[in-house]
């Protein structure tokens, strides 16, 4: 078992581990190459699982994996839509033993910290290529290294007028944004990503929030508001709170009908057009019908849910049946914990969202809200968990994971919190000596 006095050993041997290398540089390719990402981080995934004695059931956080993965096996053979339901579960399956075999390379505030400089530096060509779509009307298919690399580019974004860069819809490129920007911001506060400066970071976290602004997305724009308290700290709240309050009032006044039409205008000339009107999706009130609005896919989704409510109708299973009923075409249910229930059942779907739920809420109570923590320890792990929020709560109106980068990001996210939890004089994770 490993403990305090070997801990430290185990972080030098990280420094020079292939595995460790290859990690690295799959998370720096992740959002711009999946290809060469997932090349690398398979073999990280395999060094950082043999260099573990310790066996995959000793960790009681893989219990809940290990159900969800019979369950799921099962309702693949019960299910409704075929050979999808079998090619769903390479969304799930796979990550279940990165969450395991990942954690070496994470175990220590300082892998984290570089862990997420990379992610930051890996995300520059989103934004470049982002901003130059939408400006400078750059197109695509851009091919580097005898196509090895090729990306996708939509002058005029995808949606036209919403940034989307290196990805396929502007609510993607927002998820990958937000999940990575309190990294950015963090760096503010407290440099790590370029030594001590914190010039550099300032203007990446202005682009940041700039690109996330211009993907049009209502999700970014909350994270920009959830991420900034939750990044700097508590001792910062009795200032910054009641500004960003301030700040978000003529917002509130100009989206919410119920204020004096005269102080609504004057709201509206203050605060962006593009900005209320998206809020209120004002220009949808007479075109767009129910069904095509979250609460009618939702309601259809729970139909479904009801229907079948113990192993579910099989993955993709919401794209096939919600057009048959409703008409219209949508490819997710833009709520994850109802998708999951309608793909796989109620019971995996319990099972996740209480797995996910307690990584957020155990690291949050014992460790990054911890007062005895010191900030200098404390900085990265408060951004790792600030990501975590924001990307829970993308998935409770939209299903960015089906983008697989966005799912890796995901799950780096939650084995951080993982390691953020454990400890080395109670948690049996054994390690092979190099």
């Amino acid at each position: 078992m490993i403990n305090n006095a070997n801990f430290s050993t185990l972080k030098n041997n990280l420094l020079v581990n292939n595995g460790w290398r290859c990690f690295q540089i799959g998370v720096f390719f992740l959002p711009s190459s999946a290809l060469i990402s997932y090349i690398f981080l398979l073999i990280a995934l395999f060094e950082g699982s043999f260099i573990r004695r310790d066996l995959y059931w000793r960790d009681y956080w893989n219990y809940p994996l290990v159900l969800t993965s019979l369950l799921m096996l099962v309702g693949c053979i019960r299910s409704q839509t075929g050979w999808l339901a079998w090619i769903g579960l390479f969304n799930w399956l796979p990550f279940f033993w990165c969450f395991w075999g990942f954690q070496p390379y994470l175990l220590t505030t300082e892998r984290r910290r570089k862990c997420a400089s990379w992610l930051v530096l890996g995300s520059l060509p989103v934004l470049i290529t982002g901003f130059g779509q939408l400006w400078l009307g750059w197109k695509g298919p851009w091919e580097l290294f005898d196509g090895l690399i090729i990306w996708f580019i939509s002058p005029g974004g995808e949606p036209l007028g919403r940034l989307s860069g290196l990805f396929d819809y502007a609510n993607i490129t927002a998820a990958w944004l937000s999940g990575v920007w309190p990294f950015c911001f963090a760096s503010v506060i407290r440099p790590f990503i370029f030594g001590r400066n914190r010039v550099i970071p300032f203007l990446l976290s202005v682009a940041f929030v700039l690109a996330m602004i211009l993907t049009n997305s209502r999700n970014a724009w909350g994270a920009i508001f959830i991420g900034l308290p939750l990044v700097v700290g508590s001792a910062s709240w009795s200032w910054l709170i009641p500004l960003m309050v301030i700040c978000f009032i003529p917002i509130v006044i100009a989206v919410l009908p119920v204020f004096d039409a005269g102080l609504q205008q004057f709201a509206r000339s203050i605060v962006p057009e593009s900005i209320w009107m998206r809020l209120t999706d004002i220009q949808f009130v007479d075109t767009r019908p129910f069904e095509a609005t979250r609460i009618g896919q939702w309601r259809i989704a729970f139909n479904l849910i009801f229907e079948k409510p113990l192993f579910g109708w099989g993955a993709a299973a919401f794209s096939i049946i919600y057009p048959l009923r409703t008409g219209l075409y949508h490819g997710h249910s833009h709520n994850l914990p109802l998708e999951i229930a309608i793909s796989h059942g109620i019971l995996v779907a319990i099972l996740l969202n209480l797995f996910v739920f307690a990584l957020l809420i155990i690291s949050a109570y014992y460790k990054i809200f911890n007062k005895l923590r010191t900030q200098k320890n404390l900085i990265i792990d408060r951004a790792w968990w600030t990501s975590a929020l924001i990307l829970i709560c993308f998935h409770a109106t939209d299903i960015p994971m089906f983008d697989s980068r966005v799912n890796i990001l995901g799950w780096l996210i939650l084995i951080g919190l993982r390691c953020i939890i454990f400890n080395p004089d109670t948690d049996k994770i054994v390690f092979k000596e190099n």
